[in-house]
């Protein structure tokens, strides 16, 4: 997450998004796709509450199971968590073992607390239980939905329907209805399908360059979900993503595509280029490793 928002905040430092989750003002947790996000304390319970149902829904289907005696396990770890943030692992044992534990947090929202899941401290296997780290809130479901189809097209708009709903853990009766309550601008793809945007959100010319940019691991806009966005070449995805590597490699972008992988080590950035790079594109690409490089030693 630092280098992701690294790569996207002009002046971002580390030590910014440490202090931000310590006091609590931005949160760690699982939430759309049941992947780790980061959101604002003022975002999490709107988020959490548009998601939770369809989060829920997509457990019980795929793992096959009777959500009750998941319930009962959440419950159980409630009262655990009472006493205060643990370790994963910890929780695990009290509650019987992994099995006891798979998807607690579908029915008890969990957040990641600090210091795991920070820049010194990566692994973010210390959790406490959302009301307890940051109190409870009653979150109206219309407005919850509809603040989290915005939140999707700040960032990522135009966009189909389908797109929100695959991002948002969301179906897409859902997204209507949020739409519905949104202004927006309509337009239409290369395939003639309908584009949505929020009505005053900017849309950049054509022709702006974009510029390379550096991404870390399991970053969304390389995800299956966000196929259609071109940003990662299909013939480079098996390079990307595999059963031995599910959390991806860092990987940099030239012209807003993947076009290699990138490590820190012995104080540089090394690239890895899946292609030839032309000579600017090459001396911007290392203009932009050097303040990666510098980053990573701050």
């Amino acid at each position: 997450m630092y280098i992701g928002l690294w790569s996207r905040l002009e002046g971002f430092e580390r030590e910014a998004l440490t202090r931000a989750l310590s006091r609590k003002s931005v949160i760690q947790a699982t939430l759309m796709r049941a992947t780790i996000h980061l959101v604002s304390r003022r975002d999490y319970w709107p988020v959490q509450t548009a998601i939770q149902d369809g989060l829920r829904e997509w457990w019980a289907r795929v793992n096959r199971v009777d959500p009750t005696r998941v319930r009962e396990n959440a419950e159980r770890a409630r009262a655990i968590l009472a006493d205060g943030p643990r370790g994963w692992k910890e929780l695990e044992e009290l509650l019987g073992g992994r099995a006891e534990a798979a998807g607690i947090g579908m029915w008890l929202p969990l957040v990641r607390v600090p210091p795991s899941g920070t820049w010194e401290r990566r692994r973010a296997d210390l959790v406490a239980a959302s009301e307890d780290w940051i109190g409870g809130e009653e979150v109206d479901l219309d407005e919850a939905r509809t603040l989290i189809v915005g939140r999707y097209l700040a960032g990522f708009g135009p966009a189909r329907k389908r797109d929100i709903a695959d991002w948002a853990s969301l179906n897409v009766r859902a997204v209507t209805a949020a739409l519905e309550r949104l202004q927006l601008r309509h337009f239409r793809d290369e395939e003639g399908k309908e584009l949505v945007d929020l009505r005053r959100a900017p849309l950049p010319d054509p022709d702006t360059p974009a510029p390379p940019r550096f991404l870390p691991v399991w970053d969304a806009n390389l995800l299956v979900h966000a196929r259609r966005t071109q940003v990662l070449p299909e013939q480079y995805r098996p390079r990307i993503f595999g059963t031995k590597t599910p959390h991806s490699f860092n990987t940099f972008l030239i012209d807003g595509q993947v076009a290699g992988t990138w490590r820190f080590e012995d104080g540089r950035i090394a690239i890895t280029p899946f292609h030839r790079l032309d000579k600017r594109s090459s001396r911007e690409l290392d203009d932009e490793a050097e303040r990666l490089a510098a980053f990573h030693e701050d």
